[in-house]
Order: C-alpha cells, then structure tokens, then sequence
C-alpha cells in the first residue's frame, strides 16, 4: 500500500509492530472472520430492501445500497459494493506507539497486514479509544480497514433525496462526502476515501528502515 509522509516520524516502533503481526500469524488464525449473526441480519436486510416495490424505486430515482454504521458518535454509510467484509473487533488488533491519530492500529486479514483506521480525525473529532468491528474496504480487494462502534444495517436510500455536505465541513473534507441523509448519516465517497493518502501507509518501507 502506498500512502503520504504522515505514516512516517519519530516514535513509531515498527520493528516491535512487526513482531508482534508475525508471533500472532504464527499462533493463531487472524481474526477475519465475518460475524455470522451480523453477515445474516446484513443479508436479511438487504433481500427486504431489494424486494421493495419496483414502482417505488422507479418514482424514488437512482438508489445506493449502504452499509450503515456508526464510528465515534457520527453515523456513517458506505456503498456496499465497497464493503468486502465485516470483522468483529479484532483481538489481534497491534497499536503503534506514537502513530498518527487516523491510525488505529494493525491486524491480519488472511496473512496480509491490514491498516485499521479512524474517521473522526478526518472531520476534525478526536479518535476514539474503543474497538469494534472493522468494515473491509476496498475496490476488488481489501485495502483498508473502518474501525467502527457498531454496524447497524443495510440502507436503500434515493441518491436524489441526499443533502448537500454543510458549508461548516472544509473543502477537504466536503470531497469525502457524497452528501447526508435526512437522518444524519454522513454518505461518503468511497472512491476519494480510498484515494486519500493521509489513511494509507508504506508498511514495506517502514520496515526495512
């Protein structure tokens, strides 16, 4: 993965980090697994959202299937065709001593090491403390990790009934935003998420330093 010099700096240890990922790749199978429970109520959700009637949809306009979750007080939503999977909260979760606040640590999703992160620091909240489950994000192929509080359900909503980001967010922050949901579920942009370099890391690099 490639990412900006904010993975970079003083205090990180990432020798310590990598030996800690390999010790558990070596003891015990990461925890990768989708919650069964969570993955049927998802499932369930998702065949009554899809079973609405078509005269519905027609007259609602062009729909986007969401993954609903909520991360440090703020509800989110991400198109589902981005969520590859959903861990539960990570046992194997590594923190890194002095890591960005946006990095919330470091698990194994099948053998690969997978950046966990925070999207609060990205709208100017402090991160939380807390683990949860982890949305697997990604275009094909997991790319990144969403730390969250809880993943509440899948969502059919009318892109047309979403509002316009406010003018209080920066312009930074509006390009992460498709827009928001009358409820208050921030809809974000997928693709320029997985385009933001602040939330990727050269684990590579950092290791052979």
């Amino acid at each position: 993965m490639t990412g900006g010099d904010d993975s970079k700096g003083g205090g990180l240890d990432w020798a310590a980090a990598y030996k800690r990922l390999e010790r558990l790749a070596s003891t015990t199978e990461a925890a990768t697994s989708v919650d069964p429970v969570r993955e049927a109520a998802l499932l369930d959700e998702r065949a009554r959202a899809l079973a609405r009637p078509l005269e519905h949809q027609r007259q609602a306009g062009p729909l986007l299937e969401l993954v609903h979750f909520r991360s440090g007080e703020q509800d989110y939503a991400l198109e589902t065709r981005f969520v590859l999977e959903v861990m539960r909260a990570p046992e194997q979760l590594v923190p890194l001593p002095g890591a960005p606040e946006l990095l919330h640590g470091l698990t194994l999703l099948h053998g690969e090491v997978l950046a966990v992160v925070e999207l609060a620091p990205l709208f100017g909240r402090s991160a939380p403390a807390t683990h949860g489950p982890v949305l697997v994000v990604g275009q094909g192929r997991p790319e990144l990790g969403l730390r969250a509080d809880v993943v509440e359900e899948v969502l059919v909503l009318a892109r047309d009934t979403l509002l316009a980001p406010p003018p209080a967010l920066g312009a930074q922050e509006r390009t992460l935003v498709s827009g928001i949901s009358r409820d208050g579920i921030i809809v974000l942009e997928a693709e320029t998420l997985l385009g933001d370099g602040r939330l990727f890391f050269d684990f590579s690099e950092e290791r052979s330093a």
